[in-house]
């Protein structure tokens, strides 16, 4: 009876602290590139893509990479582990996380901003008033 009541403990402390790791790894604050450089946390840098910048797609290593300027108009290079997102030319703004790894930002996740096709015209619906 004790072997079963000291597993359940330590599967439930097991749980407590993966759940604890878990939620600490998903918990990831915004910030510019400066402030993503001097942590060695996971960050996540809202800004928009440089589209007269080159952009690139490494099949041997699925790696794709663009330039991004945040907020401040820093204009980084990032590299994402992955292939090119959904819907990455009609993009207003992009968010990427992950970390700086040198003098490039190595993002795990890409997620993009497209212009709402349901947003309706604000002139035209205060006219209809």
């Amino acid at each position: 009876m004790k072997v079963k009541v000291v597993v359940g403990l330590a599967v439930v402390v097991v749980g407590i602290i993966l759940g604890a790791v878990n939620f600490i790894e998903s918990n990831v604050e915004y910030m510019d590139f400066a402030a993503a450089e001097r942590t060695s946390k996971k960050a996540q840098v809202k800004g928009e893509w440089v589209r007269e910048q080159e952009i690139a797609f490494d099949a041997e290593h699925v790696k794709f990479s663009f330039y991004m300027k945040d907020d401040n108009n820093r204009v980084v290079k990032v590299v994402l582990d992955g292939a090119k997102p959904n819907n990455f030319e009609l993009a207003e703004s992009v968010v990427a996380k992950g970390r700086f790894v040198g003098d490039e930002f190595h993002a795990t996740d890409v997620l993009t901003k497209c212009p709402s096709k349901y947003e309706g015209d604000a002139e035209a619906v205060k006219k209809t008033l």
